[in-house]
């Protein structure tokens, strides 16, 4: 427990999570793995302790009220102040199906975990973070959000059409608004990403580009501290509309 920089990383056992966690455990951070299959945690714990990378693992599902307050109380025992956050555990129904046939139970699934996960553990960690003296957070979004882009029928994203997903993203782009405001007067800057057409299990890989240059991405936002950009929405390429 050496180090004095601390992160958590939600959705960290695997994909963007996974190399989020490892890009700040090679820039000397110590990372607190957020991970719902504490099995698979251990796998990837072990993947990055072999290499003398300080992480650690907590069990967090972004979904249980109960889970995510008692890895906040967890956490609050064990550190003393919260660096940074990166809400990044998503899930994605079947991406297959027209909104209109599109189950609620699936809907209110996704709503769960990617809109009122990140707010879950946002609200459970943040008096860790108030503690700290350069906090920022960072939530994982998707392009597919971005109402202005999936309206707009002459880009790719106005060609797909995921309800329940979409949807809960957009949802959760209201609250990189909403966090920002509250957080600016405290310092704390609050931004969504967009990492780009990643190569997950989320989208059963068949992206372009490759965890780890998300893990570039979303770890040069949260080191930034910039003041000027919170409550913005980014990818790759800079400023997304929202």
């Amino acid at each position: 427990m050496g180090n004095n920089k601390t992160v958590l990383v939600t959705g960290a056992n695997k994909g963007i999570g996974l190399a989020t966690a490892t890009l700040f455990a090679e820039k000397g951070y110590q990372v607190w793995m957020g991970v719902r299959n504490m099995e698979k945690g251990e796998e990837a714990l072990y993947q990055l302790k072999a290499r003398n990378l300080d992480v650690q693992l907590v069990q967090l599902d972004v979904s249980d009220d109960v889970g995510v307050r008692s890895a906040a109380s967890y956490l609050q025992q064990r550190i003393g102040k919260l660096d940074i956050l990166i809400n990044n555990a998503g899930y994605a129904w079947d991406l297959s199906v027209l909104p209109s046939e599109e189950p609620l139970a699936s809907i209110r699934n996704q709503f769960e975990v990617n809109t009122f996960g990140p707010v879950r553990v946002t609200q459970n960690v943040l008096p860790l973070l108030k503690v700290s003296d350069r906090a920022s957070i960072i939530m994982v979004s998707s392009i597919v959000g971005s109402l202005a882009l999936s309206g707009d029928e002459n880009t790719i994203y106005g060609k797909v059409n995921f309800g329940g997903y979409s949807s809960s993203k957009t949802a959760l782009n209201a609250f990189v608004v909403a966090f920002a405001k509250e957080l600016k007067p405290l310092g704390i800057p609050v931004v969504g990403i967009e990492p780009g057409h990643i190569k997950t299990d989320l989208n059963n890989n068949t992206g372009t580009d490759t965890p780890e240059s998300a893990a570039q991405l979303i770890v040069s936002y949260a080191l930034l501290h910039d003041m000027s950009i919170t409550g913005g929405f980014f990818g790759p390429s800079g400023a997304l509309p929202w």
